[in-house]
């Protein structure tokens, strides 16, 4: 039986009655009780060595750990020999489960939330719960660590100055398509989770939305099959019906150009009426893109109520 280390944050012979234990490296850790409150303990997004010290000490010294999956996060308790009571806490139990976590609270418990994996409330269920306990009163403490977000940022190679984290896209093409046209205005690389079944109808939006781009696809960040791919987005676009599809995806998207400007409306107007008095739709759309800072999608629909406009009739206007 191997002896006992004391935790790296209590003083040792003084865990008290009700010790709690962890394991790392074959060596069995003290872990104090956790002070009374809500704490937000980011986990592994892949590999379960990305785990701090701080995120185990607390697992094993709260009262309970609340997390969406409790067979998932059983994986990473059982894995640093870690016995702690799991209650299940997602989008479809939340609105019953927080009046019974506010309650325990209420009684001076300490409470773990986590994520299936990276850090609590960011794409998954918690700021309700976060609101209404600082409401109640109580602390709300976090543990920062892992984030699929901040990884591909990293691993990227994109400017990292300014960023925009837009979650998941809607998963119908005609609002993706309108959220891209949005966020293709934003001054900032962006950040995107996608699923597999839909990462390629997202590159194909994307190529035509925000030409020119650099991008990168990261898919499994952390695990075993980890892949990164950098190129443009025409390019990456270019591929996708080759993309290995399973997997958990993170899209990052550069900024545009230093030097690219976004059209007002009325002037967009002037330029698709003076090109379309000597040539084609397609011919005006393709110039307006190329000066315009403006989504193709949007040019080409203003470009056909124009040319309707221009011949009086409501004939479909490309040739």
């Amino acid at each position: 039986m191997r002896s006992k280390t004391a935790s790296i944050n209590t003083v040792e012979g003084q865990a008290g009655p009700s010790e709690r234990t962890f394991s790392v490296g074959g060596h069995l850790l003290t872990a104090p009780k956790a002070v009374p409150g809500l704490h937000l303990v980011a986990t592994p997004i892949g590999n379960l060595g990305d785990i701090t010290l701080r995120a185990l000490e607390t697992l094993a010294g709260v009262d309970i750990i609340a997390c969406e999956d409790t067979r998932i996060t059983r994986r990473l308790t059982e894995r640093f020999g870690i016995s702690g009571l799991l209650k299940p806490y997602h989008e479809h139990n939340a609105a019953l489960a927080r009046p019974k976590i506010l309650e325990r609270l209420a009684q001076g418990a300490s409470i773990a939330l986590v994520s299936d994996a990276g850090t609590p409330l960011i794409s998954d269920p918690g700021f309700k719960l976060v609101r209404e306990v600082y409401a109640a009163g109580h602390h709300v403490i976090a543990l920062p660590g892992p984030s699929s977000v901040l990884a591909a940022l990293a691993v990227a190679a994109l400017p990292t100055d300014r960023f925009f984290f837009e979650g998941f896209l809607p998963s119908r093409q005609m609002a993706r398509r309108s959220r891209l046209s949005e966020l293709a205005r934003i001054d900032a690389t962006l950040v995107m989770f996608e699923s597999g079944n839909r990462v390629q109808e997202t590159l194909q939006d994307l190529a035509e939305i925000m030409t020119g781009r650099d991008a990168a696809i990261c898919r499994e960040l952390t695990k075993m099959h980890e892949e990164v791919r950098r190129a443009k987005v025409s390019e990456l676009a270019a591929i996708a019906a080759t993309l290995e599809t399973r997997g958990e995806f993170v899209l990052v998207v550069g900024p545009p150009a230093a030097n690219a400007q976004i059209m007002a409306e009325g002037d967009l107007d002037d330029l698709l009426r003076s090109s379309l008095q000597g040539g084609s739709v397609k011919d005006a759309v393709a110039h307006a893109v190329e000066i315009s800072g403006r989504p193709r999608r949007e040019i080409y629909a203003r470009a056909l109520e124009l040319a309707k406009q221009n011949r009086g009739d409501g004939d479909d206007a490309e040739d």
